[in-house]
């Protein structure tokens, strides 16, 4: 018997050993593929020759406001979208791009084409995207990096395209790398203004309800003066690392049909969908009234952001978690916090139950069940509740009513509001994955007038139609709810089945918090 055990024993260590080896070797020959296929080192464009439409704008507010940066909240949907795509027609000098997601829906094939007329305009296009989130449709990015203009690089991409069982097979054995990924947004236009924040590129987060979606409420700020400049540098630094690859290095042989690309973008942009939703978003709209009449001055703006090579794992620099953590340290009176996703850990549990102790008024909206598109996430999540609603927190899960269409919105904004005058606006979820795996980048200011429009949204969002609050009834979680038009209490999860509540309840006793 035991002869028996020992030897299943050596052939584990042995499989265990050979995936190791195999492993790396899977990443020095990822390496060594990186520095043959990096493209040249670009660098922002300085803000000179012609003037643009954007310099004409802003140019002037700048003088007005020397050593000032200016923000402007960006909380409805609409705005957001008619923000990057107006900033796109004023472009005259270039357009830095880089998201975690960019899908070729409605809107994302929509703003193809603002970028496309840009690039055909003179401008330089540079478009940043991770790989995660542009396997399967690669042919439309290699179409758009055809143009002269326009370069698309893959933040730490598998090496295998086409080909589904070499790539899964590449990703598994290089899973510690794969697993790191850019989760970063910003939308620099001209080195005038920067948009950066929750959003992706997408229709969920533009209320492009033609596509049938749920809608997600979400928050970006924009950004001009400054520290703009600051955004370009760091664009520029994740532009130039060895993770980012030119998109034609990984298909060296795609040759594109440009006919046929531009007959497909027009199928989508020329739609009845596509027209009702620019009717919707932008006729009518004046574009320098939208980018600048809520635009507030300040000089107390900070960039957080992560060095770019916190994806393979390295500390050159502060990460965007550790001065949030000191931030929430500091807190005197209290802290508002929005986030989608919300596993704090045990250290980040202990840190604001703590903070609730000491007397921090301390309120967290994050997804209901009934809404989140992450069980896995919500099922980490759960551990956490009880421990902070008896050390006093006040706990919100948002949960709205259904619109017209039948699905309900959810949650996307990541906001972090301190001591009613710092607020935090960015990408950053409080979660294990964003501390610890992803890069992530978000903006810290203090300017009264966009506080207070962050701190309405946040009132807004946790009002009784649109979350349930949490409570404890004799040591058992409770939720507010609406029933009739009248205030209940219910004893479950609102508006969850039992299944999906046993599948939340399940994962929430698994050893996967760290990769959430």
């Amino acid at each position: 018997m035991i002869e028996g055990w020992l030897g299943a024993l050596f052939w584990v260590m042995l499989a265990a050993a050979a995936v190791a080896a195999l492993s790396t070797l899977t990443w020095r020959s990822w390496r060594r593929f990186a520095r043959k296929a990096r493209g040249p080192v670009t660098m922002a464009l300085p803000k000179t020759g012609p003037l643009t439409p954007l310099d004409a704008l802003f140019a002037p507010l700048e003088a007005g406001n020397p050593g000032k940066s200016g923000i402007l909240a960006l909380i409805d949907n609409p705005d957001a979208y008619a923000a990057r795509a107006h900033s796109a027609r004023m472009a005259g000098r270039s357009l830095d791009l880089m998201y975690y997601i960019w899908r070729t829906d409605l809107t994302g094939w929509l703003l193809i084409e603002e970028l496309l007329e840009a690039a055909s305009r003179g401008v330089r296009v540079r478009l940043l995207l991770d790989d995660v989130n542009v396997q399967g449709f690669d042919r439309a990015f290699l179409a758009l990096n055809q143009h002269p203009n326009v370069e698309v690089r893959l933040f730490n991409p598998t090496r295998n395209r086409g080909h589904v069982a070499r790539r899964s097979l590449e990703m598994l054995l290089g899973l510690s790398r794969f697993n790191r990924r850019m989760h970063n947004k910003a939308w620099i236009a001209d080195g005038r203004l920067a948009i950066v924040g929750g959003r992706n590129i997408g229709d969920t987060y533009y209320d492009a309800e033609e596509s049938g979606l749920a809608m997600s409420r979400d928050a970006d700020v924009m950004l001009t003066g400054p520290v703009v400049a600051e955004v370009e540098g760091l664009f520029d630094s994740y532009w130039n690392l060895g993770l980012a690859l030119p998109i034609l290095t990984l298909w060296p042989e795609f040759k594109v049909n440009v006919h046929a690309f531009r007959r497909r973008m027009a199928r989508h942009n020329r739609s009845p969908h596509a027209r009702s939703f620019l009717a919707r978003t932008l006729q009518g709209r004046d574009p320098a009234q939208l980018l600048t009449s809520r635009l507030r001055w300040t000089d107390r703006v900070t960039l957080l952001a992560d060095p770019p090579d916190k994806a393979l794992g390295h500390r050159s620099g502060p990460w965007m978690g550790e001065a949030i953590t000191a931030l929430l340290r500091e807190a005197k009176e209290e802290v508002r916090l929005v986030t989608p996703y919300f596993v704090p850990g045990n250290d980040g549990c202990d840190l604001l139950t703590g903070i609730a102790r000491m007397g921090v008024r301390l309120s967290i909206l994050t997804n209901a069940l009934s809404v989140t598109d992450m069980v896995l996430v919500h099922g980490a999540y759960r551990h956490y509740r009880l421990p902070l609603l008896k050390a006093g927190a006040r706990l919100f899960e948002f949960g709205p009513l259904p619109r017209a269409t039948g699905r309900r919105d959810l949650l996307h904004t990541k906001v972090f509001l301190i001591d009613g005058r710092q607020a935090v606006v960015g990408s950053l979820n409080f979660d294990l994955r964003s501390a610890f795996m992803n890069t992530e980048l978000g903006v810290l200011f203090e300017e009264p007038d966009v506080f207070a429009e962050l701190s309405t949204m946040f009132d807004r969002q946790c009002a009784p139609d649109q979350a349930h609050c949490l409570s404890l009834e004799r040591g058992r979680l409770r939720w507010s709810v609406i029933r009739g038009g009248e205030n209940g209490v219910a004893r479950f999860e609102p508006d969850s089945p039992v299944v999906l509540r046993a599948v939340s309840w399940v994962v929430g006793h698994l050893p996967i918090q760290s990769y959430l």
